[in-house]
């Protein structure tokens, strides 16, 4: 009963406690189980090529006016680059002050010495790199950038198709997307196996003492989580997209937020009345 309708997250906590005992007093069958996480994070490089497109395809292509969709990509793409600018700034911060991994002694596998020295590239090399020259290299070698650039051209050139034409190639996509979704949470199953194996190859490989830092890594991101969280509980461009998303194709259901906003205004009044109405739509209070 204790076991019953417990979530994914304590099932990696248990796993990950599982992962330290295995590591610590069999280093070596430890070491043996790096098969398994590898397998889990090959699996989570599948799902990305293939969710990225349709998600894409279907959010450009399933709706009818192109300079509206204009608007909004050139909105999320000024909000995406000043957000990741901001969490670059906030992550060296962070890592300055923790200096979390300092003193881990990685074990030398390969002769440094036969190792490559990778050309330098110039800014002309960067932008073609951008550009896929063929889409099933692109996924294959798992460039991101590629594809998406593929799709965002896709979408437009499906958009501008006539409805009769367009619809069935949009059909293929919204079903693609649904069961990319599936897939990722089928997947995501298997996310104890792989946590678990993971840690405990990685303690019965550097040893015990590299949790110390493992637990400083993740104080250092968890630190700027509270803010990050308030920020995102706003209305952005990344939930309007959410929401444009929805409203071309409802059966995805992106903005899984949606029940936040009904909140009762009488929970803003009383004792409450310090806090705003949008404050206490953040927050979900229960009504």
């Amino acid at each position: 009963m204790f076991l019953r309708g417990r979530g994914l997250t304590f099932w990696i906590t248990v796993s990950i406690m599982a992962g330290i005992a295995v590591g610590y007093f069999f280093p070596d069958a430890a070491t043996g189980l790096r098969i398994f996480s590898q397998i889990f994070l090959r699996l989570i490089r599948t799902i990305v090529a293939p969710l990225l497109f349709a998600t894409l395809v279907v959010g450009i292509a399933g709706h009818s006016s192109l300079r509206q969709v204009g608007r909004m990509g050139l909105k999320s793409l000024i909000y995406f680059e000043v957000v990741t600018t901001l969490a670059l700034l906030i992550g060296w911060a962070a890592i300055t002050v923790s200096q979390a991994g300092a003193g881990i002694s990685l074990p030398a596998r390969v002769d440094s010495t036969q190792i490559q020295t990778p050309a330098n590239r110039t800014w002309q090399t960067i932008v073609l790199d951008i550009f896929p020259e063929n889409i099933a290299k692109s996924v294959a070698e798992n460039q991101v950038l590629q594809v998406v650039v593929f799709a965002v051209l896709f979408g437009c050139a499906l958009a501008m198709v006539p409805e009769h034409r367009r619809r069935p190639l949009l059909s293929f996509t919204e079903s693609l997307a649904e069961t990319m979704f599936a897939f990722t949470r089928i997947v995501m199953y298997l996310a104890p196996l792989g946590v678990g194996a993971a840690i405990a190859y990685t303690v019965g490989n550097l040893g015990i003492g590299v949790l110390i830092n493992l637990f400083k890594l993740l104080a250092t991101f968890m630190s700027p989580w509270p803010c990050s969280s308030w920020w995102c509980s706003r209305r952005s461009p990344c939930s309007c997209a959410c929401r444009y998303v929805d409203s071309s194709v409802p059966s995805l259901n992106l903005h899984r937020l949606r029940s936040r906003r009904q909140v009762p205004k009488r929970r803003c009044r009383g004792r409450w009345r310090r806090w705003s109405v949008s404050a206490c739509r953040a927050r979900s209070w229960p009504s």
